[in-house]
């Protein structure tokens, strides 16, 4: 049974945001597009975001499924699973819209959406960007985006497993 406190209309299919972008573009709203995990919300997420919604109208998130993050990030990865993850993000006021795929990479939301921007993070300089090739051949622009130093998923989870837990403190005493 689907969690219903983790649904939002602003949480949607690929072939329902097609139709929604259709409606936005001919509106003359700017879309912008990016993806990750995002998978333990963090100051440096929330501020990427705004940074990513200031270049446009609409901001539409990419998120990874579960499978998608455990085949990239590894087993124990994702920690919150894709519902939870859509649902937070969908409640940061710089989101419009995300939309769940399964694949490694991005690539064919993207050739649907067609996005003006396409925006990563700055540790993608001088990387390929998946991607690009598409919102760049039809007048988008790619845009890197500066972290946060020091915030990072890996950071927090690193942090979290240091800590010692109820049963080695209570064998401390």
């Amino acid at each position: 049974m689907k969690n219903v406190a983790c649904q939002s209309d602003k949480i949607i299919e690929l072939n329902e945001i097609k139709k929604e972008i259709s409606g936005l573009k001919k509106s003359s709203m700017k879309i912008v597009f990016t993806n990750g995990c995002f998978d333990i919300i963090h100051v440096g997420h929330v501020s990427y975001l705004n940074k990513a919604k200031a270049l446009g109208d609409i901001l539409i998130v990419g998120l990874n499924s579960d499978k998608s993050v455990e085949r990239l990030k590894g087993k124990g990865r994702p920690i919150i699973n894709e519902r939870d993850r859509a649902y937070v993000l969908v409640n940061l006021k710089p989101v419009d819209y995300v939309v769940i795929f399964d694949e490694d990479t991005p690539y064919n939301l993207i050739k649907e959406i067609k996005p003006d921007f396409l925006v990563k993070g700055g540790d993608y300089d001088g990387k390929d960007i998946v991607g690009c090739d598409i919102v760049e051949s039809s007048g988008g622009l790619t845009t890197l985006i500066d972290f946060v130093n020091g915030k990072s998923t890996s950071r927090i989870i690193k942090a979290i497993k240091s800590i010692p837990s109820l049963t080695e403190q209570h064998q401390k005493h």
